[in-house]
């Protein structure tokens, strides 16, 4: 809420007054210091905390709390009566309800929007918890959509970075592919660089990476080369590509990518539709020996 304003209106902040548009629904908002207008809904807290969260549920994520709240619901509808029709539960009464009831509209993307400013280590900072964000915002102002269970980071109408929302304090959760742009400029980074530590690649592509560091001091970056080729083919691509490199008795990154492009599929030529004024009325055709000819001619000679 935005401002209270004289009686019961109020300066609705934008989220919710999209919700309300969504739904549907016209918000009423309590009086100020007038708490008995809020008993009905305070005590339909308490029924439902006393009737799904009594014991107190132990759930690992939003969504395990999401399922057992369903479950529950569901179970006390199919075993609690009616208040009105005693012959009936209230499962039974609500399907027979159901065909005359309004259709739902799609699920409302609820968020709270804010900006935030990304850091030079690539980084923004919510609820004091960092995440990483593509390296190429660093400085820029990107707008983060909170939502319940996960963090949203989007700049110019384009999602930077998606991430469980974590909870507590002074965690930074790295995407290590944000940071590929900065590798190219600074390859050592792969080395010790946090961002790259316990990165969970695909088995062959990290087979691959050991065995560079073996046998090359730049092992780093041909790594590097290899994988800037993700984002253009894909990393199950690249990931076969180390697949049959490593069957070789030599693997570098020249060996992949030779690899990796013999295996791209090529796109067949669009086929054109030519007028008939542009149709050839006489096929071209193959002899050599049009080349014989051009031979027998006499030369040029300068005058």
């Amino acid at each position: 809420m935005n401002k209270i304003l004289t009686g019961k209106e109020r300066n609705f902040n934008n989220r919710f007054a999209q919700l309300c548009s969504h739904y549907l629904f016209e918000p009423v908002a309590c009086t100020p210091a007038a708490g008995w207008e809020k008993g009905q809904v305070e005590n339909q807290v308490g029924v439902v905390r006393r009737r799904f969260f009594t014991p107190r549920l132990k759930v690992k994520d939003f969504e395990e709390l999401n399922i057992r709240l369903q479950e529950h619901c569901l179970s006390w509808a199919k075993t609690q009566k009616h208040p009105q029709l005693s012959d009936r539960n209230v499962w039974e009464v609500y399907e027979a309800e159901r065909p005359y009831l309004m259709k739902l509209q799609p699920r409302f993307d609820g968020y709270a929007e804010r900006p935030a400013r990304v850091s030079p280590s690539s980084l923004v900072t919510f609820d004091r918890n960092r995440y990483s964000v593509d390296c190429r915002e660093v400085g820029r102002v990107v707008q983060l959509r909170v939502y319940a269970d996960r963090i949203v980071i989007v700049s110019r109408n384009e999602v930077v970075g998606d991430y469980p929302r974590q909870f507590g304090r002074n965690k930074t959760i790295f995407n290590p592919w944000h940071y590929l742009p900065a590798l190219e400029r600074k390859p050592g980074a792969l080395r010790n660089g946090a961002p790259f530590k316990d990165w969970d690649l695909p088995v062959a592509i990290r087979r691959v990476q050991s065995r560079l560091k073996r046998l090359y001091a730049d092992w780093d970056r041909q790594f590097v080369g290899i994988l800037n080729t993700v984002p253009l083919c894909g990393l199950e691509a690249v990931d076969g590509a180390c697949r049959q490199a490593l069957k070789l008795p030599v693997v570098n990154k020249e060996i992949v990518l030779n690899i990796l492009h013999r295996s791209q599929d090529i796109e067949s030529a669009a086929v054109i539709d030519l007028p008939d004024r542009l149709m050839l009325k006489h096929e071209p055709v193959a002899d050599c020996r049009r080349y014989d000819m051009l031979m027998k001619r006499r030369p040029h000679v300068a005058q």
